[in-house]
């Protein structure tokens, strides 16, 4: 008999007489079978190589967005809509000097929007070393100013708030402004109006609101004032007055004139006006008059010049009056959060017309105007739809609004869909970059599944219920319930005659599948993983079935529910995918001192030349396969702000897909 022989690098350990690599996660010993073939040439300290292929971003279907702000450009319009409420940001609009869409991607502690040309796809990003709360377009629609939030960086160093003045065009960084005097974040950001832009005010997220005002060019700090001990929620110049700035917020609203260095305020005066809880928003109208939008569905008209009410659209709306959009005919459109109305309305206030947001893409947070009369409209759902208030609304964006984890792509065409814990399931178009068809489902779903034929998709939900539905029509066809544990994986066998579902219960359930995934029954239940089910592959003649747990074992099983524990029958089968974290092909993707939990899933071109990682720290990783040495090197590639759920190939591979989790946004990948 030959004599056993071990190559040692670290933690790994070859065995070549039994053919197998263990490897170690968290202290525990984990054994993965090579081909018989690969026994005898096999090096564990064999240099792994890069891959020629490198991955480029080349669309993001909703913004990014972080619990603070959901930022968009669309067409040649610029809108923002914070989830904190920052209406400087929602309503601060400017047209751009060319066709292009903003997105925010977040990395981590930093924010790098990318500007993507509708017409070349070409793109180019800007770095921030923090995340932020605001953002102001200059009146010469090409600078840009972004009010940034505290942060730490990823080795540790303090980022303080600021204000970053930057270039649309170079996307480089022209000012850096306040570092060291905010507090907290700066929440509301404007540029002057009427003086060409010369000035710029912020107000930071401390306790007492500081307004401060700013020659940005010479990053010169001209006068601040402690604004208000409550939230403010806006604050801008009056486009013809370049001394006066307002700002308003929880119960009040403040006027104040810049003289010299002092800020000197005169309180919004409501007398019969019953004063709302929050001033949600503000613009100006044609004559200098300035418009409000609060908690009580009320537009208030202000007087120039005055701290007075001139009128008053008493009941608006019903619910709040998130944004408002005075057009270039001087006409105003208003929107609503509860009522999910649009309404317009002309110079003397009156309403003109009214529009209803269909539920499905959520309440109104932003207004932008476009060309040929028509809208831009921004949602609480992550959706982007354009229209005119006689023709109606179409989405040319949307988005989750929950952590995403469940993503499958068709096995023959450029389709793939995602499912996530906002309870919606997209299935999306990469070429126009538009759902096919959503759907909502009655509970949040944390897997997905297309049928090989592509004719059925299966989403595995939080409850234990599975449900299936039409590719084409979106329409439901069964119904079932496995156990009381969410369904972490759902799996069709190659040759579409069987589905897998990895529960968190431990088990693995097997169904028989028929009618082109429109009949299904139950074999059984595969028993003997000790802890949740979190990966699963068929291998390519659909005769095994190889699982991942959360305690990190590597289980074998055919379909009938039997464990294969014979190591002769299985290191030499091929599999279909390759999804599982844990196997020979692919344990070099594990980098040093890996816990277990670092990577959240992995794809395997079809081709058999790449494999991609989504992993815990936001990033997108591409090796090479098989990558079968500890620690191999590969391409990382940022983009999301929190850890990486899940990665698909499409099916000819020239695109890749990654979802995020807390940033909830979806990033297409071309391989070049």
């Amino acid at each position: 008999m030959r004599k056993a022989a071990f190559n040692k690098q670290k933690d790994s350990v070859f065995s070549a007489e039994e053919g197998y690599v263990k490897m170690y996660l968290r202290g525990r010993p984990i054994i993965m079978y090579m081909p018989q073939a690969l026994t005898g040439s096999y090096k564990l300290q064999a240099a792994a190589e890069l891959p020629a292929h490198k991955l480029k971003m080349e669309w993001v279907y909703p913004p990014i967005m972080s619990t603070n702000l959901l930022c968009f450009l669309i067409g040649d319009m610029f809108s923002v809509c914070p989830g904190t409420r920052s209406n400087t940001a929602w309503n601060e609009l400017g047209s751009l000097h060319y066709d292009s869409i903003l997105y925010s991607a977040l990395e981590a502690f930093s924010l790098d929007p990318v500007l993507l040309s509708k017409s070349e796809h070409d793109d180019s990003s800007l770095s921030l070393p923090n995340l932020f709360l605001s953002l102001a377009v200059h009146p010469d629609k090409v600078t840009m100013a972004t009010g940034q939030v505290a942060g730490t960086t990823k080795d540790g160093k303090q980022l303080t708030p600021h204000v970053r003045v930057w270039d649309s065009v170079s996307l480089n960084t022209l000012h850096v402004i306040g570092s060291g005097v905010f507090d907290r974040g700066v929440s509301c950001v404007s540029f002057s109006k009427s003086n060409g832009g010369a000035h710029l005010c912020a107000v930071d997220d401390s306790n007492e609101h500081v307004l401060s005002v700013w020659d940005w060019q010479k990053e010169q700090r001209l006068a601040d004032v402690k604004c208000s001990n409550e939230s403010v929620l806006a604050a801008s110049f009056h486009p013809t007055e370049a001394n006066l700035i307002v700002t308003c917020g929880k119960s009040n609203i403040y006027f104040w004139t810049m003289e010299s260095s002092t800020l000197s305020k005169k309180q919004g005066i409501f007398e019969k006006q019953e004063k709302p809880k929050y001033l949600l928003c503000l613009t100006f109208s044609e004559n200098g008059d300035v418009i409000t939008g609060d908690s009580s569905g009320n537009l208030i008209i202000w007087g120039k010049g005055t701290n007075r009410i001139r009128s008053a659209i008493q009941g608006a709306h019903e619910g709040g009056v998130f944004s408002l959009c005075v057009l270039t005919d001087g006409m105003l459109v208003s929107g609503g959060g509860k009522d999910h109305k649009v309404i317009l309305w002309d110079r003397q206030h009156h309403k003109v017309q009214e529009t209803e947001i269909p539920e499905a893409f959520g309440p109104v947070r932003t207004i932008a105007e476009g060309k040929d009369n028509g809208l831009f409209i921004g949602t609480t759902r992550n959706c982007i739809l354009q229209g005119t208030l006689s023709g109606g609304y179409c989405p040319i964006v949307q988005g989750h609004t929950d952590e995403l984890w469940g993503l499958a792509a068709d096995p023959s065409e450029d389709r793939f869909v995602t499912c996530g814990q906002d309870k919606l399931i997209h299935y999306w178009d990469p070429s126009s970059h538009q759902p096919v068809w959503s759907k909502t489902l009655d509970d949040p779903a944390l897997s997905v599944g297309i049928h090989p034929s592509g004719s059925v998709i299966a989403v595995g939900m939080h409850s234990a219920r599975w449900m299936v539905f039409d590719a084409e029509t979106k329409d439901p066809i069964t119904v079932h319930t496995d156990g009381n544990e969410k369904l972490s994986v759902m799996r069709y066998s190659p040759d579409g005659n069987f589905l897998a579902i990895g529960s968190h219960d431990n088990y693995v359930y097997i169904y028989t599948v028929a009618e082109n995934g429109r009949k299904y029954s139950r074999v059984g239940r595969c028993s003997g993983h000790s802890s949740f089910v979190t990966h699963l592959d068929w291998s390519t003649d659909s005769h095994y079935i190889v699982t991942n747990s959360g305690d990190y074992e590597v289980l074998y099983w055919t379909p009938n529910c039997k464990q294969v524990t014979s190591a002769d029958v299985v290191r030499d089968l091929e599999w279909a995918t390759s999804t599982c974290v844990l196997s020979f092909q692919v344990f070099g993707v594990w980098p040093e001192g890996a816990d277990g939990t670092d990577i959240n899933a992995i794809c395997r071109s079809s081709d058999d030349r790449l494999v991609c990682t989504a992993d815990d720290f936001g990033k997108v990783n591409l090796f090479l396969y098989p990558c079968s040495n500890p620690r191999a090197p590969s391409h990382k590639y940022s983009g999301h702000s929190s850890h990486v759920t899940n990665v698909a190939f499409l099916h000819d591979s020239t695109r890749l897909i990654s979802i995020g989790g807390k940033d909830m946004s979806v990033i297409q990948w071309s391989v070049v």
